[in-house]
């Protein structure tokens, strides 16, 4: 199966041509080859959150293996969905999925569910992708989305996943989309937002899920981040940095309604 790019020419550019450029602009020509466990990284439309995820891609290496770990914004198929075979395809071309590896997070996983569904009209997987194709054009992926998961269950998952990854033997980049406060004014979106940030840099996947419920933060890729922190951490992660925040007022103006978008790198 082809998993088509259902979000091309709306939230990002739809064209070779244009994907390229954009990304060139995005990505910028300071590029890193430092190889990291994981990152957290925006999935709006380019034009809000393309210079955060750009700024953000542009610090690491891209190994030719990525599990995205996305948000499941519909509520469509399992909780913990795997899509376990076939393509993604995107205007820069198209990218394998890791039967072998998925087949093996399943037997290592009970959570995880083989589903494609969940896959057919969720963005937040599907933005990621022309980044990590820009970076390393024979990337393949493991696509896994979410929808809500109690600490625990997150733990298990980041466990599992992190196991799988140490019994391939492969350099494996996790990454977890998500963008942070939504519709807010930009004071209070950039205050809740620095509190689930410092819980990401101190490495902290419990206190980052804790943090979101008290202070009710509207990030929505707290599931997915919370996993790939207890992944990173399991498979020896000891630093974190952030490389940009903005706020969607930086695009359009508006400080009194914004998203906030975070870019991040664990290492």
């Amino acid at each position: 199966m082809i998993r088509e790019p259902r979000f091309a020419h709306d939230w990002y550019p739809g064209t070779p041509d244009r994907l390229r450029s954009a990304l060139q602009t995005y990505v910028g020509s300071a590029l890193s080859d430092q190889p990291v466990f994981g990152v957290i990284a925006p999935h709006a439309g380019y034009i809000y959150s393309g210079a955060v995820a750009g700024a953000t891609y542009a610090r690491i290496r891209v190994p030719d293996l990525a599990a995205v770990c996305c948000v499941n914004h519909r509520g469509i198929g399992p909780r913990v969905a795997l899509m376990s075979s076939g393509q993604w395809q995107t205007p820069l071309g198209l990218v394998p999925i890791r039967s072998d590896f998925c087949r093996d997070l399943l037997k290592n996983t009970p959570l995880v569910q083989e589903d494609i569904t969940a896959h057919l009209k969720e963005h937040s997987l599907e933005l990621q992708l022309p980044f990590l194709q820009y970076r390393n054009d024979r990337v393949c992926l493991v696509p896994i989305c979410l929808q809500h998961l109690d600490y625990a269950e997150c733990e298990i998952l980041g466990e599992g996943i992190a196991r799988t990854i140490r019994s391939s033997g492969e350099d494996v980049l996790l990454v977890a989309s998500t963008d942070m406060t939504h519709f807010e004014p930009e004071h209070v979106a950039r205050e809740r937002d620095d509190f689930a940030i410092r819980k990401i840099l101190d490495l902290d996947p419990r206190g980052l899920y804790e943090i979101v419920q008290e202070k009710d933060i509207t990030m929505c890729g707290t599931v997915p981040t919370t996993v790939v922190l207890c992944a990173c951490k399991e498979l020896g992660a000891k630093h974190a940095t952030l490389v940009r925040y903005s706020t969607s007022a930086d695009v359009t103006g508006d400080r009194s309604n914004v998203v906030g978008y975070a870019g991040i790198l664990l290492f």
